[in-house]
C-alpha cells in the first residue's frame, strides 16, 4: 500500500509538471521548463522511494511500471476532467478498460 500511495503522490507532481502549463499559454518556455523541472524534483522524491519499496515488498520491475501507468492514466484522467477541463470521451473508458486487462495478465502467475 506504501508503494501505490507514494506512486499516487508522484504521478500528481508529475502531471502538474508536463501538463500544467498548458493553461498558461502567455508564460514563456523557457520559464514553464524551468518551473516544471522544480516540480519534477518532487516527483523523484516520491517516485524512487516508491519503486525501491516497491521491489522490497515483491514487486518486479514490470508490474511496478504497469502500476505506475495505471496510476498515471488515473491520475492524468481527473487532472484534464478537473483542471484542463476536457471531456471524458468514451473510447477513452474503452481504453482504460484494456489497461486494467493488462494489468490482470501482468500479475497472473
Amino acid at each position: 500500500m506504501r508503494t501505490i500511495l507514494l506512486l499516487t503522490v508522484s504521478n500528481t507532481f508529475m502531471t502538474v509538471a508536463w501538463y500544467g502549463h498548458l493553461k498558461h499559454q502567455d508564460v514563456a518556455l523557457w520559464k514553464v521548463i524551468l518551473i516544471s523541472w522544480g516540480i519534477a524534483f518532487f516527483e523523484y522524491c516520491f517516485m524512487v522511494p516508491a519503486n525501491r519499496y516497491g521491489a522490497q515488498e515483491g514487486f518486479s520491475g514490470f508490474q511496478l511500471k504497469t502500476i505506475q501507468e495505471v496510476i498515471t492514466l488515473t491520475v492524468f484522467s481527473i487532472f484534464a476532467v478537473t483542471f484542463l477541463k476536457e471531456p471524458l470521451r468514451w473510447n477513452y473508458l474503452v481504453s482504460f478498460v484494456f489497461l486494467i486487462g493488462a494489468v490482470y495478465f501482468m500479475f497472473k502467475k
